[in-house]
């Protein structure tokens, strides 16, 4: 089911993100993801998204798990792509793999240069770009990434926008959002992006918070305010895991419940770190 379908007006989708499992030769990790997918998939999500390393990294285990989300789960899969380091050559090869695989959606990005490759290639810079790329191209259905307070790399949060926009004017028709959790900035984001002409659906990024270490390392890779009262929390409880986990749920399902009840988002898309437990409870403290 294409993206235009899924973020139909008035219909919430629900959606969940997962990542490849990392140092995982035996295979133990994968076969815990998938068994966490099955307990999540009673939540009848409109899609998973899967992630992408940049250079096209963990490639190979990406399409392993979109076949099994795909074939096995039969739920609809979204697989990012990053340009950031890779030739156009090597994005053509992907984008031919993935018409295997019956995919009809994809989330376009830029992504993070890695530190790890010794050759990144140049072929694409920014999101737009390869946006473009993959509208002249085939028939995908293009989602892109929204930052409700500003891409970490960006000077503000209006010329951020802008590059949004550039996104939407080359082919983008969903935008899923990072993780933000403060409901006013978002809604100012939506005030924003609606006032330059952006008016295609929202998915609105939600990171249940699972551990203080977790919390911390979040911070330090994004341009993300914490409210007073879900910092206070966290600092109470930051030596208790269970209670910081409780905390996360609490504080999610208040959050997603008040965007549900402004009518202003199109879907909720969860990142779920791979892990079920959070997510789960959030979504059976809504009603789902």
């Amino acid at each position: 089911m294409k993206l235009s379908d899924i973020y139909k007006i008035g219909e919430l989708a629900i959606s969940y993100e997962v990542f490849p499992p990392k140092d995982d030769e035996s295979g133990e990790k994968l076969s815990k993801l998938y068994s966490e997918l099955e307990m999540l998939k009673k939540y009848n999500p409109s899609l998973v998204s899967v992630t992408y390393g940049a250079g096209g990294s963990n490639r190979n285990l990406s399409l392993d798990i979109i076949s099994y989300i795909y074939d096995t789960l039969q739920i609809s899969v979204m697989p990012h792509f990053t340009c950031i380091c890779s030739k156009k050559e090597d994005i053509e090869t992907y984008l031919k793999e993935i018409e295997k695989y019956n995919i009809e959606n994809i989330l376009a990005l830029r992504g993070d240069e890695p530190k790890d490759i010794t050759v990144c290639y140049r072929d694409f810079r920014y999101a737009n770009e390869l946006v473009d790329f993959i509208k002249t191209n085939t028939d995908l259905s293009i989602a892109v990434a929204g930052y409700p307070e500003g891409h970490i790399d960006a000077p503000d949060l209006d010329t951020d926008i802008l590059n949004l926009k550039r996104k939407i004017c080359a082919g983008g028709e969903v935008i899923f959002t990072q993780m933000c959790f403060n409901n006013d900035k978002f809604f100012n984001y939506l005030e924003k992006i609606n006032k330059i002409g952006i008016n295609v659906p929202v998915a609105f990024g939600v990171l249940p918070i699972l551990s203080y270490k977790q919390f911390e390392k979040m911070m330090s890779m994004a341009s993300v305010s914490i409210p007073k009262k879900l910092l206070n929390g966290l600092e109470r409880y930051k030596e208790n895991s269970d209670d910081v986990k409780k905390l996360g749920i609490d504080f999610a399902t208040e959050q997603c419940q008040a965007l549900i009840d402004s009518k202003l988002v199109s879907g909720l898309h969860f990142y779920t770190l791979n892990k079920s437990y959070s997510t789960s409870r959030i979504l059976d403290n809504l009603g789902y």
